[in-house]
């Protein structure tokens, strides 16, 4: 992983022939509405190919667990796996225009995008702070990416 140089770097990426501006709070949450509703969909597909092959309680029981253990598995490799892809981006940023960048304005690595994604827990705590912050924010950052050292940028 790259060195960041808060020096500099912060201050390069305004400066980038290929930086359009943060995405904001708005764009942000409805790209978070689009790959939420594609999340709930995969989960509930696996629901269903789970359930259809289970004839005993003591197997629902443990579907349940299986289905429990996919709604943290199915977000986490979907998010990190997108976002450090050479799209930087779930289907949902990708609609909007958007995509995550570390704050020198490149490519973030797997181990990153797993960092903001498990990150995004503190910033659901205390009523949703950590995301109200993207608002307020001068580089429109919530806590998870400025703990992250991201950036959600728009794109051409």
């Amino acid at each position: 992983m790259n060195q960041v140089n808060p020096q500099t770097d912060f201050q390069n990426i305004d400066k980038a022939e290929d930086f359009f501006g943060y995405a904001g709070f708005w764009k942000r949450l409805f790209a978070f509405v689009i790959d939420w509703l594609l999340i709930g969909l995969m989960i509930a597909a696996l629901g269903v190919l789970v359930s259809g092959s289970l004839e005993f309680t003591n197997m629902v029981t443990q579907a349940e667990g299986l289905l429990e253990l996919a709604g943290i598995i199915l977000p986490w490799l979907y998010y990190a796996g997108m976002e450090s892809s050479e799209h930087q981006a779930t289907l949902g940023k990708l609609a909007l225009n958007i995509r995550v960048t570390d704050v020198a304005g490149q490519r973030i690595g797997f181990l990153r995008a797993t960092v903001r994604h498990f990150s995004k827990i503190l910033s659901s705590m205390l009523f949703l702070i950590g995301y109200i912050m993207i608002a307020f924010t001068a580089r429109k950052q919530g806590l998870h990416d400025l703990i992250a050292a991201c950036l959600v940028v728009n794109r051409v």
